[in-house]
């Protein structure tokens, strides 16, 4: 009996990223991502790249980092059942979520949102995690400049590094830098005006609360 060939694939979101999509689809479309559709989205692009069939391409690790208040603070701000909400699409999706306090810096009347060191730990767990588990695909959902070394890095590993970005705004841009040095780029702006019933089966509406 002929075996399949399982090939493995490893999802990193930059929370702070994906939030500014769905920030931008909420404003443009009334929508936002439905996660399970962009992860099915994901296997079958790696299972027409791998030509492969998509259930002999798994998501094998998944991980989401963001910088988030502290429960007062966002209690304050009325964001806790939206984070929780949120949650609880991440966990429906067997997504690992890691969250460090954002701090706020006061000066004078001004209050400043001050995120730090999610980034270093974004790199440093894709990285560790893609050369532990040698997942065959590594999926980053990022536009930061930052992560160009981390692309590098990776990809001497002999690891597919596909860069999956939805560009709608100046907020959602993407660095060209970190564009050149990854294996493949899907930019699904350029995708959803290729097929204009992507951007549906990508979204649901947005909840009621």
């Amino acid at each position: 009996m002929n075996e399949h060939r399982i090939t493995s694939i490893g999802v990193f979101i930059d929370g702070g990223y994906y939030a500014k999509i769905n920030q931008a689809l909420e404003e443009q479309h009334a929508l936002q991502i439905n996660l399970g559709h962009l992860f099915d989205y994901i296997r079958q692009q790696v299972a027409q790249l791998n030509n492969q069939e998509k259930a002999d391409c798994i998501i094998t690790q998944a991980h989401y980092y963001r910088g988030r208040f502290k429960a007062g603070d966002a209690g304050a701000m009325h964001l806790l059942y939206k984070e929780r909400r949120f949650e609880d699409e991440l966990i429906e999706n067997d997504v690992i979520f890691h969250y460090k306090h954002l701090r706020q810096i006061k000066n004078k009347d001004e209050v400043t949102i001050v995120e730090k060191g999610v980034d270093v730990w974004f790199a440093l767990e894709a990285y560790q995690l893609s050369q532990i588990h040698r997942l065959d695909y590594v999926i980053l959902i990022t536009g930061d400049a930052d992560h160009e070394m981390l692309v590098r890095k990776l990809q001497t590993g002999k690891h597919h590094v596909i860069l999956l970005t939805w560009n709608l705004g100046p907020q959602s841009a993407t660095s060209r830098f970190l564009r050149e040095e990854v294996w493949k780029h899907i930019e699904l702006r350029d995708e959803c005006n290729i097929d204009n019933t992507l951007r549906h089966r990508l979204c649901k509406a947005i909840p009621i609360e």
